[in-house]
């Protein structure tokens, strides 16, 4: 445990569910804990009792990629974890894979309704059927007008065109909005909803005030930092300011909120963790701005700044992407300017 861990809480110590089964973290809500094939190799996701249209069940929040291997995990913790009750509801926090890639089949195989935002689930109905944002020609070119000069990384990322949908091969027809500000009643209490951005367009966290619970989906993460990262699809965005203004959303819920995430473990810390994140960006930032103030750099000369790990093609895209964001949180400042070199690339360096 690092030293920034020490100051959070975690109520169920190393405690980690079972393939297939579920651990109870609070009255009426249930852990379940997927594998992924990535260097990121898990995802939670949760079980709420619900009673919905008159009918006791279940509601589930986010998904897991589509591959046989989730469906059969779920099928698992269906036998053994809903207490002979139905799924009567899925909620989806945001349009990303690990979360909205199997709700068409959870939906479908219990007859149940999608509960998300309209801008995810509209980006995920969107990305199901084309490579915006996560690989392709599109990708590749953004990438490389960041400084991505690896032929063989570039080839990767145009090969990646079918990225997303592999994993999300389908989205429901049809969805019930999730806003900022909604009440939901799910089973015996209420559950409001807290829009976030930066991570995804429009992420929804679930607040019980009676349980003192928090599902913080991927805005509020206790381990790593939440990936913020800039896209082709919209190039000249700026998520990392706006990621940090939604983070501070969540320090006028009380401190001792019991915040389960999407990754790492359920924990109490909150606040702490909040300003650990500000701190986190603050710091990376100020390297960002010095690195610039000596020459000119591109986000692919900011990588090795921020990423002293070996990175490998899959991790090189979103590694990017979040220096492209650090780099527009100072140009949208206006603490850089960006001009474009000889060779079609963008760099930053103070006015």
């Amino acid at each position: 445990m690092n030293a920034l861990e020490q100051e959070l809480d975690y109520p169920h110590g190393g405690a980690l569910p079972a393939p297939g089964r579920a651990m109870v973290v609070a009255p009426g809500v249930k852990w379940v804990r997927h594998v992924l094939p990535f260097a990121l190799d898990h995802i939670n996701v949760w079980l709420l009792r619900d009673r919905h249209e008159g009918r006791d069940g279940w509601a589930v929040v986010d998904c897991c990629i589509t591959r046989d291997e989730a469906k059969a995990m779920w099928e698992e913790v269906f036998a053994h974890e809903l207490e002979g009750l139905p799924v009567l509801r899925v909620f989806v926090t945001h349009m990303h894979p690990d979360h909205v890639g199997l709700a068409h089949w959870i939906c479908a195989r219990w007859n149940a309704p999608l509960w998300m935002s309209a801008t995810d689930y509209y980006a995920a109905r969107l990305n199901s059927q084309t490579t915006l944002g996560f690989g392709g020609e599109g990708a590749a070119a953004f990438f490389a007008a960041h400084g991505l000069a690896d032929e063989g990384l570039l080839a990767t990322i145009r090969g990646r065109a079918s990225y997303y949908p592999g994993m999300v091969p389908a989205v429901p027809l049809t969805f019930n909005r999730l806003m900022d500000g909604d009440t939901l009643r799910i089973g015996e209490h209420d559950w409001a909803c807290i829009s976030g951005y930066g991570h995804a367009p429009e992420h929804i966290s679930l607040h019980c005030a009676s349980l003192g619970v928090l599902i913080g989906g991927d805005m509020m993460l206790p381990r790593i930092s939440t990936n913020v990262s800039t896209y082709e699809i919209e190039p000249e965005s700026n998520p990392l300011t706006l990621f940090l203004d939604s983070i501070d959303r969540f320090a006028t819920l009380p401190a001792d909120t019991l915040t389960l995430p999407s990754h790492g473990k359920p924990f109490r810390g909150l606040h702490a963790r909040i300003r650990q994140l500000h701190d986190h960006h603050r710091d990376r930032l100020a390297e960002v701005l010095d690195a610039c103030r000596e020459r000119p750099h591109c986000a692919h000369d900011i990588v090795p700044l921020m990423f002293k790990r070996p990175l490998d093609a899959h991790q090189i895209g979103f590694a990017l992407g979040e220096a492209v964001a650090h780099l527009h949180a100072l140009w949208h400042d206006g603490q850089l300017v960006r001009r474009l070199d000889g060779n079609g690339v963008w760099r930053f360096s103070p006015p």
